[in-house]
């Protein structure tokens, strides 16, 4: 049976799109570019959860051990603790939960200060996610769109949006959609930590609130859908876990890259969900 034709699908929503889902069980697979180096935004925060969940397990770190952080050291993200003016104490695991539930910058910062971007890249390296790499926090990555085009937020212009090194793979957090696919089977599969770990990460990534990417492609009250987006000028993404009440259950992960400028791209999101869903349609049959 020939695989959907993802290329125009994205196409029509004015975007150029890369996918990949298995069967996390069987191994089935799909894709388009499903091994191209890709900027993953906030979806680094995946392998983050990961590591900072390895090192509970290691006794490295106390998920219940309190930490303060400063008002005056509050990030750009509109969500979370980035949102708030008063300075707030908070213990690991509810950095973790709002780093994925809202995705806060500044919670993920705070952990990956404790967790460091090298014992990520080690642990990915164990698992063969050689193309996978975290190699700056959210702050250098915001500095570093502010000395590439020389302003702040918004960036809409076309020749600052070429300058920007959050956008080159080789320069910034990048994955492949194979290997983002990969790390959620194996977190579905406890593998990616102890059995205990995995369950946390399972109900902390189905407690993400965005509806308008994956989740947009299974409206149904008995599909789960968990998983983490990710969001940079003209990129959009997402990748999770889609789990039907017989028992199947499919990792995806879909990167796009929006032909416009614009801010608010509802197509381009729509489109994650529509691609995701003709995916697991297809591994379905």
């Amino acid at each position: 049976m020939s695989a959907p034709d993802f290329e125009s699908l994205f196409g029509r929503a004015g975007v150029t799109g890369w996918l990949y889902a298995a069967d996390i069980d069987t191994g089935r697979e799909v894709g388009l570019g499903p091994d191209e180096p890709l900027p993953t935004a906030s979806m680094y925060k995946v392998p983050l959860l990961v590591a900072f969940r390895r090192q509970v397990d290691a006794g490295l770190l106390d998920p219940a051990r309190r930490v303060t952080v400063p008002a005056s050291d509050r990030l750009a993200g509109g969500t979370g603790i980035a949102a708030m003016q008063d300075d707030v104490t908070i213990s690991l695991r509810d950095l973790a939960y709002l780093m994925i539930s809202v995705s806060d910058n500044t919670s993920a910062d705070t952990l990956l200060e404790l967790v460091g971007c090298d014992t990520i890249n080690a642990m990915l390296d164990r698992f063969g996610l050689t193309g996978t790499r975290v190699v700056q926090s959210w702050r250098e990555g915001s500095a570093s769109m502010r000395a590439d085009t020389g302003h702040g937020w918004p960036y809409v212009d076309p020749d600052d949006i070429a300058r920007l090194s959050v956008l080159d793979p080789a320069r910034s957090n990048c994955a492949t959609p194979r290997e983002l696919a990969t790390l959620f089977a194996m977190i579905w599969r406890d593998e990616a930590a102890s059995a205990e770990s995995c369950a946390w990460m399972r109900g902390m990534l189905n407690l993400q609130v965005w509806p308008h990417r994956l989740a947009s492609g299974f409206p149904y009250d008995d599909v789960a859908v968990s998983g983490k987006t990710g969001t940079l000028p003209t990129l959009r993404a997402e990748s999770g876990v889609v789990e039907y009440p017989d028992g199947g259950r499919y990792a995806v992960a879909v990167f796009t890259r929006s032909f416009s400028t614009a801010l608010n791209q509802p197509r381009a999101d729509a489109v994650i969900g529509t691609a995701a869903r003709m995916a697991v349609d297809h591994l379905r049959r």
